[in-house]
Formats: C-alpha cells, structure tokens, sequence
C-alpha cells in the first residue's frame, strides 16, 4: 500500500513561487503515472500536471509556462515548481500516485497553498 505525503504549501505573495514535495512510501512509485490536483472548497479537483514513467509530462492550460511537475524516482519523490503564483492558485494540492498494473489510484492528505497579499 503506497503512502503519499506532500509538504511545501503556505502562503505566498502573488507572483511568488513554491515548491511542493511528495514523498511516497510503502511501494516504488517508479512504475506509476504521478500527478498533482488540485481543488477548492465547492469545486471539483481538477489536474495541475502529470508526468509519466518515462518522465514526459503534460500541464493543465492554467500551469503551462508557470509550473513544471518533476519526478525522482531513486529517491520516491514528486516534485512541483509552481512560480508566477496568482490568487486563483489558491487551492489544496493534492499529490496522486496511478498504478497502471492495477488501476489503482493512492492519494496524499493535501497541503494548502494560499496566494495573498
């Protein structure tokens, strides 16, 4: 059973940048399609970015040129560059593991990121 845990949220400026780290366990996520969502209080989650086990990855329009999704898999690690932070970034992120072997989809708690002034 994997575990994912993601750390790096708070708050920040707008036009300032974060780096938010999911660190699994429990399992080599190697083999696994990793991605971030994220989600607001009454809306649906909606993907950031996903990068697969080649390292190819792909962006929401809302993140393209703005945040870059990063995989280490020696070290079970995902990683989210997120910069040019807007309001409407405002939002828990969530880091998300597919096993494509099984279908089965694991899920970290979620870490807030909040873009204030």
């Amino acid at each position: 059973q994997v575990q994912l845990v993601e750390s790096g949220g708070g708050l920040v400026q707008p036009g300032g940048s974060l780096r938010l780290s999911c660190a699994a366990s429990g399992g080599n996520t190697s083999g696994y399609v990793m991605a971030w969502y994220r989600q607001v209080p009454g809306k649906r989650r909606e993907t950031v970015a996903r990068i697969d086990t080649r390292g190819n990855s792909e962006y929401n329009d809302f993140a393209e040129g703005r945040f870059t999704i990063a995989r280490d898999n020696a070290k079970n690690m995902l990683y989210l560059q997120a910069n040019a932070l807007k309001p409407e970034d405002t939002a828990v992120y969530y880091c998300n593991a597919f096993d494509m072997s099984n279908y089965q989809n694991y899920w970290g708690q979620g870490t807030q990121v909040t873009v204030s002034s």
